[in-house]
């Protein structure tokens, strides 16, 4: 066989992209080229492999054998030079440079006010957030697509090492008309009577509670199933029935009155937030910087909103997570 003439990196970046959606124009959408760009790379690519990479099967992209292989190479080379890049950027001891962090939906309500906050902190860092549901954070994590993901429940399944944080705080929340509203100690039991809005399966949250329910011999009514913390409290807010949230998603509605905890036996269920990061990854200065920032937030009391029940305010001693095993990183001030 005639040797092959080497592909340039840009033309295995492209090709990556192209293997991993399935789709030119979805490529070219993420790499900011357009699709007759991608498209011709493609085809220069396989000239110079001298193979068809990819085939159409009805509306489906495929790729041939050749072409799994030509992927496969360019994943490796790919991550060869981040790594690369990756280690070049720690000389300078700077935090700097990009970051990318995956988080679960319901930690949208927190996470990108402490990514604000670290970003004032050091401004030479350059974040992206990505906003998903736990199955879709699962397949970026296998891909090792981002420095940290955000999550209430780390994988089993994976290699992974998991730093738990922020207290994620799960409650009952009901329409203040409701008749359980004010009522104490309501059996866990009871809820079982009741049309309850949940998560998605494979939801952290839904997890939790069900574990909850199970140890107790209690089974949930399956009302209503929304993959959205929003959908749900418009659901509840609609009188579609009672729901389990996290507390992060539920202060506005708390605040304005709009919702109430119901005090049922179990809750507040107590969970952690984890910062997740494949085993063996080589952080980055700034995804280790921020991984630091976050176990500082770990201090940060998470307090039940004024109208709580007095019994179930939490004491300050759960939310602390103990540190004494990690040792502190020095940084070079990024300021001018």
């Amino acid at each position: 066989m005639a040797k092959i003439i080497p592909p340039t990196v840009q033309q295995m970046r492209l090709f990556e992209a192209v293997a991993r959606l399935g789709s030119i124009t979805r490529a070219a959408e993420e790499v900011h080229l357009t699709q007759p760009s991608v498209s011709m790379q493609v085809k220069t690519l396989e000239e110079k492999i001298g193979q068809p990479l990819t085939e159409q099967i009805g509306k489906a992209l495929q790729l041939t054998r050749a072409g799994e292989v030509v992927a496969a190479a360019s994943r490796d080379v790919l991550a060869r030079i981040a790594e690369m890049e990756a280690a070049l950027d720690d000389m300078s001891r700077a935090v700097a440079g990009p970051l990318s962090v995956a988080v679960v939906s319901t930690a949208k309500y927190f996470l990108p006010e402490l990514l604000g906050q670290f970003k004032r902190r050091f401004p030479r860092v350059e974040p992206r957030l990505q906003i998903t549901n736990r199955e879709t954070l699962l397949a970026r994590m296998a891909n090792n697509a981002d420095d940290l993901y955000i999550m209430g429940r780390p994988p089993e399944e994976e290699a992974v090492i998991a730093e738990p944080f922020l207290e994620n705080v799960i409650v009952f929340v009901a329409r203040p008309d409701h008749p359980l509203v004010g009522r104490r100690h309501i059996p866990l039991g009871r809820m079982a009577e009741e049309n309850v809005i949940r998560r998605e399966a494979g939801s952290g949250t839904r997890a939790a509670v069900e574990s909850l329910c199970a140890a107790a011999g209690v089974t949930l009514g399956a009302h209503m199933e929304f993959d959205d913390s929003e959908a749900i409290k418009h659901g509840v807010l609609s009188g579609l029935g009672v729901a389990y949230l996290s507390l992060h998603s539920l202060r506005l509605e708390l605040a304005a009155g709009e919702l109430a905890l119901l005090d049922v036996e179990g809750f507040p269920l107590r969970r952690r937030w984890y910062a997740v990061h494949r085993r063996g990854k080589r952080l980055t200065n700034a995804g280790q910087a921020f991984l630091d920032y976050l176990l500082e937030e770990s201090e940060r009391e998470v307090a039940l909103p004024g109208n709580a029940l007095p019994e179930i305010a939490p004491p300050k001693a759960a939310h602390m997570v103990s540190r004494k095993t990690r040792q502190p990183r020095r940084y070079h001030s990024n300021r001018r």
